[in-house]
């Protein structure tokens, strides 16, 4: 789990269980994006809360969750 931490001393991270995020302070945590099949049973990640694109199709749900990461960390996660 990444932690990024701006001159300001606000803490950005992708959500995940490795670290108590309530232990740095109260923690803020939103839906980045929606990885959903669609009709076909290929699977989008919709990063359209962060007025991000639509990745996809994949094959698999699993290919949709690491595009999803890969697009959170070089375009949200660091500035």
């Amino acid at each position: 789990m990444e932690l990024v931490v701006d001159p300001a001393g606000q803490i950005r991270a992708l959500y995940g269980e490795d670290i108590d995020l309530a232990t740095l302070g109260r923690p803020s945590v939103f839906r980045a994006s929606h990885v959903e099949p669609d009709r076909d049973g290929r699977w989008h990640a919709d990063l359209g809360p962060l007025i991000g694109p639509v990745l996809g199709p994949f094959a698999h749900r699993s290919q949709a969750l690491a595009a999803e990461v890969a697009w959170l960390q070089e375009h949200w996660l660091l500035p």
